[in-house]
């Protein structure tokens, strides 16, 4: 059993749940090993920071990168992600988050459901993401922030949508600084006042559920330390998004509804793990 029910329970009633160093620093290090490769291919799937112009963010490395691949299919991740969602679940997105030292720019307030159903056409809310830490994750390098049990409410409906910049493909706002949909400061400030902010901090290794309502943001890394996330959106199958006449780019919303079959349970650590 990778999680408890214990554990199933506080995830449905905080919308996140932190499980500290689950990967081996050997594993991770393989991962990261990766990146200078997934950060220097051109094209769509990678977004730059609108400011510093260093790599914001990676799509869909799962799909040409071994380790990745095996990744989304580690029992560590999919089973707990099977077990909150009670279904059998494919990868909707993967997207490898860079918050780099000095230059990692602000994600603002938000829920990423909303996203998912209004441009994607994601009928529930019925999906988790998951974070794998490939960095220690601490006060400095601006770690994700939660409002526990914000989920519980549902989608905050968007008092206006933001308008993208002249002559750009309204999705790229949406992996950018400017977020088409954000949670108004009123209604944070009042969210914040029943269930406060949390801050899940950990070692490299570590692994974080949140649902697909949750409240979160972050703040700009104005430290010396890198704060990367490999970030796992596993949908349940029932749950698919339907056919749309002008679909958001293949690596933004999966069209493979696939289910995801774990690897074996020791395969990981004997694969990953440095000779």
């Amino acid at each position: 059993m990778y999680v408890s029910n214990e554990q199933i329970q506080e995830y449905r009633r905080d919308g996140y749940l932190l499980l500290p160093a689950l990967f081996s620093r050997g594993e991770v290090q393989a991962m990261k090993d990766e990146l200078p490769a997934v950060f220097a291919e051109d094209s769509p799937a990678r977004v730059m920071e609108r400011e510093s112009g260093v790599v914001r963010s990676v799509y869909a490395s799962h799909r040409t990168y071994e380790i990745f691949a095996r990744l989304v299919r580690d029992p560590r991740l999919l089973v707990p992600a099977q077990r909150m969602l009670e279904d059998e679940v494919y990868v909707h997105q993967f997207k490898i988050n860079a918050k780099l030292a000095f230059q990692g720019e602000v994600w603002e307030w938000h829920q990423d459901y909303i996203f998912w159903r209004n441009e994607d056409g994601m009928p529930t809310a019925n999906v988790v993401t998951v974070a794998l830490f490939l960095d220690e994750v601490n006060e400095f390098n601006g770690p994700l922030l939660f409002v526990p049990g914000s989920q519980r409410g549902g989608v905050i409906e968007p008092r206006g949508r933001k308008e993208a910049d002249q002559g750009e493909e309204s999705w790229k706002a949406d992996v950018a600084a400017a977020l088409s949909y954000t949670v108004q400061q009123d209604t944070l400030a009042e969210l914040v006042s029943e269930g406060g902010i949390v801050a899940p901090k950990g070692p490299a290794g570590s692994v974080l559920f949140f649902d697909g309502n949750v409240v979160h943001g972050s703040a700009p890394n104005m430290s010396p330390f890198d704060r990367m996330l490999a970030l796992v959106t596993y949908n349940a199958v029932g749950n698919a998004p339907p056919p749309r006449e002008k679909p958001r780019p293949d690596f933004l919303c999966s069209r493979d509804f696939t289910p995801v079959t774990p690897l074996e349970s020791d395969a990981p650590a004997r694969e990953l793990a440095p000779a």
